[in-house]
């Protein structure tokens, strides 16, 4: 199966990235044979994925560089490069390729002290002979002294390096790095598209992976979860009960503190079985005696790895706090929708009765300064706000309207 066939919903994007993909192979060809490289190329050193939540540019980035190392015997015969099962495609994609580093944000922000091993490597030849691929997940997150490395890197690049920068917006990358790089931008995929993906991919049934992509509304990851996952529906089920149980301030504060507590069990989940791996893998490394007991000198770098794994639970509960954000968010675009009489299709349409109750019992006024107040909150989690009160805020503010 193609690489492409990940890509949801962005045939415009992949025809683009199939093109760029050949004429890198031409490239490697062309610099294999001592022969002239090709004068006109749609492929270049560092790219910026960008689109809105869920539309994908993670995975676009990652198909993209599946492509650039495929080593398909099809592809030398004039095939497409990306066929999704040759050694180059299968490593690039689950992320094992020797070739291909992947930097993504571990807390609120990529720190240098995470990117100098990574720009150093930049600068080296592949180890395949085909390119060096650097693939930063979040590059909004990068800090002003971490941005200033990569813009050095993509300054003076080396000759078989690819920058792959994936960020929402072009606005959340520094304009001197955005400059020198060629902008793909993804569209939020159709719900058809991606509850046909649902149906073929994960086997959904076709009502239930209708519902997911309509709840979603296009994000992908999130749909794969809320159809497979029974825990993300029940914690989603939860969220869009919040607007019942704000009446009083009571509710409120137990309607947050429920919210914050489910943020945190959901990512202690994602994160217990990472850190238990992590662990083990750099224990054994740095030669960990029976008993478990370490040599000297090595608490530093335990340290170090404890510091990482605190980050990265903190940003995984932020995370799911703002997917509930998100779907609180939701709600009352629903309820806005009934209120103005709008033909836009309801996302929550399991919790009609409860989205025509508020919306016939309230205004659109008070109902826009609620999105307003869930905003506020989802602002104030991104300052670093501790997140029950923040949390408790917005639901104070959701009782007020």
């Amino acid at each position: 199966m193609p690489v492409w066939d990940d890509l949801v919903g962005q045939e415009r994007l992949s025809a683009q990235l199939e093109a760029a993909a050949r004429d890198a192979d031409a490239i490697v060809t062309a610099a294999a044979a001592d022969a002239p490289l090709p004068e006109a190329s749609k492929m270049t050193h560092a790219w910026l994925f960008t689109g809105p939540p869920g539309a994908g540019h993670t995975t676009a980035a990652r198909a993209f560089a599946a492509a650039l190392q495929c080593v398909s015997p099809d592809r030398a015969l004039g095939g497409t490069p990306g066929c999704g099962f040759c050694d180059g495609c299968h490593t690039a994609l689950v992320g094992t390729h020797a070739d291909v580093t992947t930097v993504a944000a571990v807390g609120s922000q990529i720190l240098v002290e995470d990117m100098r091993d990574t720009v150093r490597k930049s600068f080296t030849s592949p180890a395949n002979g085909r390119w060096q691929i650097i693939l930063v997940e979040d590059a909004e997150r990068l800090n002003e002294k971490s941005a200033n490395a990569v813009l050095k890197a993509v300054e003076e690049p080396a000759p078989r390096t690819v920058w792959l920068l994936c960020a929402p917006s072009l606005d959340d990358v520094l304009p001197t790095i955005r400059s020198r790089c060629r902008h793909v931008s993804l569209l939020t995929p159709s719900v058809d598209a991606v509850a046909d993906m649902l149906v073929r991919r994960e086997g959904i049934e076709p009502a239930a992976a209708a519902a997911a992509a309509r709840a979603t509304q296009g994000h992908v990851d999130r749909a794969r979860r809320l159809a497979t996952d029974p825990r993300t529906r029940e914690r989603r089920a939860a969220v869009l009960k919040v607007p019942l149980r704000v009446e009083d301030i009571g509710g409120c504060l137990k309607a947050a503190q429920e919210l914050v507590d489910a943020a945190t069990e959901e990512s202690k989940q994602l994160a217990e079985e990472l850190d238990v791996k992590e662990t083990e893998e750099l224990k054994a490394a740095l030669g960990a005696v029976q008993g478990g007991r370490m040599p000297r000198g090595t608490a530093g770098v335990m340290k170090d790895l404890e510091d990482k794994q605190k980050r990265r639970r903190t940003r995984a509960q932020r995370d799911s706090l703002d997917l509930a954000l998100t779907d609180l968010t939701g709600f009352y675009r629903d309820v806005l929708a009934l209120q103005l009489g709008s033909r836009v299709a309801l996302a929550n349409t399991e919790a009609h009765d409860t989205l025509e109750r508020i919306a016939r019992d309230t205004t659109p006024e008070s109902t826009l300064r609620r999105i307003d107040a869930i905003a506020a909150c989802r602002d104030a989690l991104d300052r670093n706000v501790a997140p029950l009160l923040a949390v408790e805020a917005m639901t104070l503010a959701l009782r007020a309207g």
